[in-house]
């Protein structure tokens, strides 16, 4: 979702972001760990999101993600939009259209695809040391559907987001991720202090002295977008 490179530099305290706007872009509630420690950053990164019914009325221009900002100043970010404005994969209500994607000066997409509400969409992003690029990968209940990669740097951090573009996108509801985990390229036994969540719920937790780091299950509360 296009957004500002304000938003990208403090994706590791999204605290800072709630209910504020940029760019005609609304963020709630969110689950964020970062910046990594100097010596170290997010190798890789794996979540799989159980998709929710989509927003009610299904109107703007709706996304969840699970991003990444980097020392390059992109952000990774594969999406699920629910969107009516033409931005879409099918004319069916009530769908998702997932995709890989990264935003660097403009948005970079991967092949759209529609979703149904309970689909596990597996979102899992690989630093490529060959390519020095992250290799983007999006699966939709277990086989791979859109993909990407892009030189973006070392990520900083990982989080969650709930995006509203162009009009209130009304009643979203709560949902969650499951089976995160986070690769570090050097151990930061740390990185745990710098979670920070709005309106959510999960442990983060390290069984190896902070070299990978995760979370079994991330609630994201329900909110509603309307206008104040």
């Amino acid at each position: 979702m296009k957004t500002t490179t304000a938003v990208i530099a403090s994706l590791a305290t999204l605290s800072q972001l709630a209910c504020a706007t940029y760019l005609e872009s609304t963020f709630a509630n969110y689950f964020s760990t970062g910046p990594v420690a100097t010596n170290s950053w997010i190798r890789e990164a794996n979540t799989t999101l159980v998709l929710p019914k989509t927003n009610s009325p299904q109107v703007g221009n709706l996304a969840l993600w699970p991003g990444m900002g980097t020392s390059g100043g992109d952000l990774i970010q594969a999406l699920a939009i629910s969107s009516d404005n033409g931005e879409t994969c099918t004319t069916e209500s009530g769908f998702w259209c997932i995709t890989a994607s990264t935003l660097e000066s403009e948005q970079i997409e991967g092949t759209l695809v529609p979703a149904a509400a309970g689909s596990l969409v597996t979102m899992h992003y690989k630093y490529n040391d060959t390519s020095s690029q992250y290799d983007q990968t999006v699966s939709l209940n277990g086989t791979v559907v859109s993909k990407i990669s892009t030189s973006s740097g070392h990520a900083q951090g990982w989080g969650t987001a709930i995006e509203c573009q162009e009009t209130e996108c009304g009643f979203v509801p709560g949902h969650k991720y499951i089976n995160t985990k986070l690769t570090m390229d050097v151990a930061d036994p740390d990185y745990g202090q710098t979670l920070a969540t709005y309106n959510a719920t999960g442990e983060l937790t390290t069984a190896d002295g902070g070299l990978t780091w995760t979370v079994a299950t991330i609630v994201i509360g329900a909110t509603t977008f309307s206008a104040s």
